[in-house]
């Protein structure tokens, strides 16, 4: 019986493995190539020697739209980016899936939520999130200037869709993001994220 548990323990640790992909803190972050909603390609080794967040999004979940409603991811935007960060928001669903966008719809959403990512990568075939294990939509990374990942799960510590939450909340990557340029180890290297399901 105990080695049957083990056995299903295993399998269990296997699973989620793979669910999960490769990027854990502390080791590589994922390479990848992508082309992104104004046609630019783009590869996470461009980034080298910059710190480099990524975003999954999905216009239709209200875990997202908790934090574009009132202008909250965006000014996080403005504020990281205008450190030197690059921004990456990615959108892993495929096509005939909620939340999926085609390039021109992406980009009149860009502007009417007034965003400030770097960049938008429509990710159809699921590539990149699996390749990153993105689970929910917001689901964040930070990657450091070296291309080692820092961070990676939820925004913050509170996992609601209320839009009030976000100003008493625990921000995981700004801190992380703090932590890393003071030179400190990331404190909190990766959470349980929080959001929609990413519809591959």
């Amino acid at each position: 019986m105990k080695r049957q548990i083990g056995v299903l323990t295993l399998l269990a640790v296997i699973g989620a493995k793979l669910v999960l992909g490769g990027a854990v803190p502390g080791q590589d972050a994922p390479a990848f190539q992508a082309v992104d909603i104004e046609g630019k390609s783009i590869a996470l080794s461009d980034f080298k020697g910059k710190y480099v967040v990524l975003e999954w999004f999905n216009p239709g979940c209200p875990f997202v739209r908790k934090w574009y409603q009132n202008g909250d991811m965006q000014k996080l935007q403005r504020e990281l980016t205008s450190q030197g960060v690059v921004w990456i928001t990615i959108n892993s669903g495929a096509p005939g899936k909620p939340g999926h966008l085609t390039p021109v719809q992406w980009k009149e959403l860009v502007v009417k939520n007034n965003s400030a990512a770097t960049h938008y990568v429509a990710d159809e075939k699921g590539d990149i999130g699996r390749a990153y294990g993105a689970q929910t939509t917001p689901h964040m990374f930070l990657i450091g200037p070296d291309g080692k990942l820092l961070y990676a799960g939820a925004i913050d510590n509170k996992p609601s869709t209320d839009p009030g939450d976000i100003a008493g909340a625990t921000n995981y990557v700004r801190r992380a993001l703090e932590e890393a340029k003071a030179g400190k180890p990331v404190s909190v290297p990766q959470t349980k994220p929080y959001g929609c399901s990413v519809k591959y």
